[in-house]
């Protein structure tokens, strides 16, 4: 993203574009800033006011800056340095908005940079199919324009889902969106659906002081982790007064001037002063009108893309959580990339890597990448475990960070790293060290790595030395 492009090569006659691209988040982006270097003529089109997505304005930007505000305020409190004769700190969500909202407006101008420097046209408005190479866009002042490129690339992002039977425009009823546009200060709050998104606000409202009732349509959070991290935010959750309800599913919502109450399948009922639903979300396809090119999505609005993300129309591409899984916000940006690539040169290999990192922003955090205990244990592969307790490291003493651990499983054999997880605070950037050494090739990836090499003491990374030492103590 730092060359400024000062030539493109020509456009085929009968179009305006050789690229064009809907959508200004993650994906949108990635493959914008490669189409650009590589000097074609790319327009990207957005319908909100500013570029950025769905990311940057309304999911991992914004839940991110929150929670790193609620974090602060937890470690503010617990230090007795700071929070003498038992004075504590109390902010509301309001107060932590203002820090998410400076930090939107800097990614912003930093995004909106990138497509100015690389003579990407950026065109606001919202996008519709007239067929395969032509897209209309109903712009802000009510004209329309018609423009064509040769190949199109669709990221246009996910949405919130709405079930019909919940009216998400009574003043109590919130979704992942509106949530930030909270204008007051609740006392107890009901989040339905204890995914990512809900399991991270969970933290964030408890973290606040505002009395929290999870309510879970699965028998366990984040199902799809390793056991022992789900058990230990369960935990950690638990501990903090988050209320959880495993197996619930909603019956009806019945939202009144003052209260909100829930009634579950189970008989259960439910009151608190809001009501987040963060239960699925919905690709953003519904208004692009795909019929006329060709397309169509399935039930949740997503796309069916090959390897190299080309959808069944062979000039139309798409990427990002419009295509579902991983729903990341890194992997999108690699899509992209990769889409890109796949559009300079058809014989392109580039692929998504095998192992991409999980990054949950709860508090504590939860980073994972590689396997599972019980994959590996369904697989039937001898793995051994190592593990490592922050409370034994300097490094978290010295910043009072106790809560947590790091847990690498490898081949009893072979020594291969076969999946690391992490709980505690920075666990997402701990993560990186560990993926690092897993990408490595001919015998690389090893966790004898993590005895051999010398890390800088304090850190938190040393917690790979000791985890690595205690799992090979196990081996005979």
């Amino acid at each position: 993203m730092g060359k400024t492009q000062t030539k493109q090569e020509n456009v085929p006659a009968n179009f305006d574009y050789d690229v064009i691209i809907i959508g200004t988040g993650p994906g949108g982006e990635g493959a914008a800033m490669n189409l650009a270097k590589n000097k074609k003529k790319v327009a990207i089109i957005e319908r909100y006011h500013q570029v950025g997505g769905g990311c940057t304005h309304w999911g991992t930007i914004p839940s991110k800056a929150l929670r790193q505000s609620v974090s602060r305020l937890i470690e503010y409190n617990a230090n007795p340095l700071f929070s003498r004769d038992g004075q504590v700190k109390s902010l509301t969500f309001q107060d932590i908005l203002s820090h998410a909202s400076a930090v939107i407006r800097k990614q912003v101008s930093l995004r909106g940079g990138f497509y100015s420097r690389n003579q990407v046209k950026h065109i606001l408005g919202e996008a519709s199919f007239v067929d395969a190479h032509t897209i209309q866009v109903l712009c802000h002042d009510g004209s329309i324009e018609k423009i064509t490129a040769n190949k199109i690339i669709i990221a246009t992002g996910s949405r919130p889902y709405h079930p019909a039977d919940i009216d998400f425009n009574h003043p109590r009823v919130y979704d992942s969106d509106s949530i930030l546009n909270l204008s007051h200060a609740p006392r107890h709050v009901i989040i339905y659906g204890a995914g990512v998104i809900g399991s991270e606000y969970a933290s964030i409202f408890r973290g606040l002081g505002v009395k929290v009732d999870l309510i879970n349509t699965r028998d366990r959070l984040l199902s799809f982790l390793d056991t022992e991290m789900s058990d230990s935010l369960s935990y950690h959750l638990w501990n903090n007064g988050v209320v959880i309800r495993h197996g619930e599913q909603i019956e009806r919502v019945e939202a009144s001037d003052d209260a909100v109450v829930v009634h579950l399948e189970s008989g259960k009922k439910m009151r608190a002063d809001l009501l987040l639903f963060a239960n699925g979300r919905t690709g953003n396809t519904a208004d692009l009108a795909l019929e006329a090119a060709g397309l169509k999505a399935d039930g949740r609005g997503q796309l069916k893309v090959n390897d190299c993300y080309q959808t069944e129309v062979d000039n139309i591409y798409a990427v990002g959580d419009v295509i579902g899984y991983p729903s990341l916000a890194s992997a999108a940006f690699d899509q992209g990339r990769i889409a890109a690539l796949s559009m300079l040169d058809n014989t392109s290999k580039a692929k998504l890597i095998v192992d991409i990192p999980t990054g949950i922003y709860t508090i504590p955090e939860i980073s994972s990448v590689g396997k599972t205990e019980q994959e590996l244990t369904a697989a039937k592969i001898p793995y051994e475990v190592g593990r490592a307790q922050f409370k034994h490291l300097a490094r978290a003493q010295i910043s009072d960070n106790l809560v947590g651990s790091l847990k690498i499983l490898f081949h009893r054999e072979t020594k291969e790293i076969l999946g690391i997880h992490c709980f505690g605070e920075n666990a997402a950037e701990i993560i990186h060290i560990g993926q690092a050494i897993m990408q490595q090739k001919n015998g690389g990836n090893t966790i004898e790595y993590f005895v051999e090499t010398t890390f800088n003491y304090p850190t938190m990374a040393e917690a790979f030395r000791v985890a690595a030492l205690n799992g090979l103590n196990r081996l005979f």
